[in-house]
């Protein structure tokens, strides 16, 4: 098993920046890749971004491409999300993922571990 627990989001305005950070703990040699996600009131939970550790790969939705980083601490087993020029459209409830198997990157079925998720909320 492994455990995510998200942190650092809060509220920001229009163009600011905040860093999520997930803290993996439990079975985290099995970890093939991490990712994030997020969920609007109404929407879906779509996809934000992804890392594959095995071969230091990320992937982004062309939402955020440009303006999030994804990056690792390995040392630390954790997963940060970097967001820059945050846009009120960001707003939403950001949740950390991963699995251990070999397969896709930006499907929510893709994983088998969640996080409990950090509230994001940018003002205009």
């Amino acid at each position: 098993q492994v455990q995510l627990v998200e942190s650092g989001g809060g509220l920001v305005q229009a163009g600011g920046s905040l860093r999520l950070s997930c803290a993996a703990s439990g079975r985290t040699f099995s970890i093939y890749r991490m990712g994030w996600f997020r969920q609007a009131p109404g929407k879906e939970r779509e996809f934000v971004a992804a890392f594959r550790w095995s071969y230091g790969i990320t992937y982004y939705a062309d939402s955020v491409k440009g303006r999030f980083t994804i990056s690792r601490d390995n040392a630390k087993n954790t997963e940060y999300l970097q967001m820059n020029s945050l846009k009120p459209e960001d707003t939403a409830v950001y949740y950390c993922a991963a699995s251990p198997k070999i397969g896709g990157i930006s499907g929510p079925g893709d994983y088998e571990y969640w996080g409990q998720g950090t509230q994001v909320t940018v003002s205009s």
